[in-house]
Order: C-alpha cells, then structure tokens, then sequence
C-alpha cells in the first residue's frame, strides 16, 4: 500500500455509494459519512476520517491486494463501489442498486489508523501558557497577550486569518487555529535533546496540562470560546526544514492540534482549556 498523492478521479454519482461502503465498514449510519461532490479527498470524507484518527490508504495493486479485513473497491464496468475482504479478496458486500458490472478492479481503498498508538495523559484541563500569530507563512512571530478569534477564520492577523498560510485552502477543516502542549516541546528537548523555543513549532496556541490528543474530534473550550478539534497537527516536511534536526521524529503523534473556531471572541494567556461537557 502507498499513500495518496492526488484525489481519486470520481464520477460524482458514485460518491454516496463510496459513502454507503464506508458506513457498512465502520458501523456507523450512512447520515454520519459526509458526501463529497468532487471526489474522495480531503474535502469531506478525508477530514470526517481525520477527526477520529482514520485515513484512506490508497492500495498500489488492487486488482492483486489482499487482506484480511474490510476494504473498499471500484470495479470497472460497475457504476458505483463495493466491499471487498479475503486473501485473495473478493466482493463481500454490494450496496443496493449497485451493478457488479466486470470483475476487473480499478481502484482499492484501506481504511486505517495512521497513529497506532496515540499518546495520551491524564490531563483534562489545562491553561493558556502562550498565544502566537504569523503574519505570513515565514513571518517571525508575534507573541501576544491576548487574541481575537473570528469565527470559520483563525486569529485575528494570522496567515491562516489572511489565506496566506503555507497550507491555506479555501473552506478546509482545521485550519483555523492550532494548538501545542508545553509538555511536547519539553518532551523534544529531554527525550530527544532538541532544544526548540515554543514558537517555532508555528501553532498559535501554547497549553499546559492539557491532552490536546483527547480533544480530537470533540469540542472544547478556550476561555469561554466554543472550538472544534478537527485533525493532529503532525510535524512535517516543510517545518521540518526551519528546525532544528530531529524535530519530525520527536513531535510525532506530540505535535498538537488542529481546530476550528466556533464563536468569536478574546483569549488571552492563564485562560482555561476545557473539554466541552
């Protein structure tokens, strides 16, 4: 299996049987599954699968994969997907109204956990310890005692704010704000001996005593501001490059959280970070 580099090319009739298939697989209504009108990426689906820590893994052979559990294929001639499982796989389930069509797959799907073992601590509230924005994508940053977060837009006067950040995307989830635990830029320096100051790890907010790994998927509050835990904010290649080395490796799974803000409003630095009850 390898990971994905661009959308599947997806007829839009057939994403709510990609949707229904996924359903079928995770247990869960199909109301719950976001429909996508473009395709299967990032748009919907990835993000909705993001927030509970799964992935799409695109399989490189499927007309050869095989694999114990449930995964997801597009059959040629078909007009719609299907359910596969087995070694060697075949169609284990066909939502209704679907026509098998040839037997030729074009297309295959894993649904997977990318963090296998998240790490977690008994932290459920936290403070505030520091607020940052970057004015532009390799702007220094600007450490602030209070902030103003605009509601579907990020902190006011953030790259994100503006569009201008280095992953800004018109209407994408979790963009908004990010978050990092102190504990994680302590855990670099001592486990890892990268001694990195906190704003170099380029998220907006810095918190303490808090599992910010907890609040995936969930609401929560800053102060008394409404967010929604939208994906992990994973290290990457492109920080990467602007830090010290072994930076990637040490903030793994630590490298915080990202989120959508809900209400508009002040935070400032001692404000607590609560879990929404």
């Amino acid at each position: 299996m390898t990971t994905a580099t661009s959308t599947p090319a997806v007829r839009s009739t057939e994403n709510a049987t990609f949707s229904i298939c996924l359903a079928e697989i995770l247990g869960v209504d199909v109301d719950e599954v976001p429909a996508s009108s473009t395709g299967i990426g990032l748009d919907g689906i990835g993000y909705w699968l993001a927030a509970q820590n799964l992935a799409l893994i695109p399989v490189r052979d499927p007309a050869e994969f095989q694999w114990a559990g449930w995964w997801i294929a597009r059959l040629a001639d078909g007009d719609g997907y299907v359910v596969m499982a087995g070694t060697p796989s075949d169609v284990a389930w066909i939502p209704g109204g679907v026509t098998r069509g040839s037997q030729e797959i074009v297309e295959g799907w894993v649904v997977a956990a990318p963090a296998l073992a998240l790490p977690s601590r008994d932290a459920q509230s936290g403070i505030v310890e520091a607020i940052y924005r970057f004015a532009d994508s390799g702007a220094p940053a600007e450490e602030l005692q209070t902030a103003r977060l605009i509601s579907g837009v990020g902190i006011d006067g953030d790259r994100y704010a503006f569009g201008k950040g280095h992953f800004s995307e018109v209407g994408r989830w979790g963009q908004a704000l990010t978050l990092i635990e102190a504990e994680a830029i302590e855990f670099l320096a001592s486990e890892h001996g990268v001694e990195m100051p906190a704003a170099e790890a380029r998220r907006n907010i810095v918190t303490r005593n808090i599992d910010l790994n907890s609040l995936m998927g969930k609401r929560f509050r800053i102060g008394g501001l409404l967010c929604q835990g939208s994906r992990l904010a994973e290290p990457c290649a492109w920080l990467q490059k602007t830090t010290p080395p072994g930076m990637l490796r040490g903030l793994v799974h630590r490298g915080g959280l990202r989120a959508d803000i809900l209400e508009d409003g002040i935070v400032e630095r001692g404000d607590l970070v609560n879990p929404e009850e």
